[in-house]
């Protein structure tokens, strides 16, 4: 056993067991928050740490998600965990109408339209668009999870549900950064001019890509609206968007380790010092700022792949 494995296997039981060395209900709900928003964090990464487009709407599609899955689940009486795809397949057509007039845009000017897109949805949604999103107030009363007839309540229970989901969204995001459609992404980040003249249809990838990651946005909000059983527009604003961005930034865009480690320094670790509440938005910005002079690339950021030529891709080659 190698030691890469030997330190992956002992994290895995150490956190499997959690819930049973450390019975606090806090903390385990902590942990809870983390693996949220390390799902969360793992969909901006395929967007921004793979295709290199700058995202600062993603609360977006996480709020079509958790809004989808509430109103079929209060209104028709749906089991939540069946409206996973449902509801990221709502985030992905979100998505795919939303980013086709505006995936040729880049850098500031993206960020900026998507900024804009995340905004239009917290007011739509405050407005109670079509009479569905209860307006300012949110939806209450969403049923929790069930699974095999046992519903659970308890963090401990949530916390293998939600843990369960992050180690799927792991393995696919980590399948797919080895597939053929993955390494094209990687080699558009890295000189779009240069794929463009080879062939790849870059506009297609980069749309597909934002469609993947505004899936795993909603399918997360989905796991989010049910933990929390009430949500509302102000859980979905630009500042989530910024975290989630962060999380991302600080962990190493494109990496996989990086952003399940930024999600424990960004929502775990202000858990330490709640007592310094006022302050806590002073040290973080204090520690992006340290962290873009002396480590650009994040804190673990992705090992550098040496491409020998063009990767040969599906669906965009000439």
């Amino acid at each position: 056993m190698n030691k890469k494995v030997f330190v992956i296997s002992v994290l895995l039981a150490f956190f499997a067991c959690f819930p049973v060395l450390f019975s606090n209900p806090y903390w385990i709900g902590v942990l809870n928050d983390i693996w949220l928003y390390a799902i969360l964090g793992l969909s901006l990464n395929w967007i921004v740490g793979h295709t290199g487009l700058f995202n600062l709407g993603h609360a977006a599609y996480y709020a079509v998600g958790a809004y989808t899955a509430a109103i079929l689940s209060t209104r028709y009486n749906i089991p939540i965990l069946w409206l996973i795809p449902v509801a990221g397949a709502a985030a992905g057509l979100f998505a795919l109408a939303v980013a086709r007039p505006i995936i040729h845009l880049r850098g500031d000017y993206l960020a900026i339209v998507t900024i804009g897109v995340g905004e239009i949805v917290r007011i739509a949604l405050e407005n109670d668009i079509f009479g569905l999103t209860g307006g300012s107030n949110g939806i209450f009363g969403i049923p929790r999870p069930e699974i095999f007839d046992m519903r659970l309540r308890r963090p401990w229970q949530l916390y293998y549900l939600i843990g369960g989901f992050l180690l799927i969204t792991i393995w696919f995001f980590y399948r797919l950064e080895q597939s053929r459609f993955g390494r094209a992404l990687n080699y558009i980040k890295e000189d779009e001019t240069a794929a463009e003249g080879s062939g790849i249809n870059t506009a297609w990838y980069k749309l597909a890509a934002f469609v993947i990651g505004a899936v795993w946005a909603g399918m997360a909000g989905t796991l989010f609206a049910a933990k929390m059983t009430i949500i509302s527009p102000g859980s979905f604003n630009f500042w989530e968007s910024v975290l989630i961005f962060a999380i991302v930034i600080l962990g190493g865009a494109g990496s996989i380790p990086g952003v399940i480690l930024g999600a424990f320094l960004l929502v775990g670790l202000p858990e330490f010092f709640r007592n310094f509440a006022d302050a806590r938005m002073l040290f973080f910005g204090a520690a992006m700022v340290l962290m873009m002079i002396f480590r650009n690339k994040g804190l673990l950021p992705p090992l550098v792949r040496k491409y020998a030529g063009v990767p040969r891709v599906r669906g965009g080659d000439a």
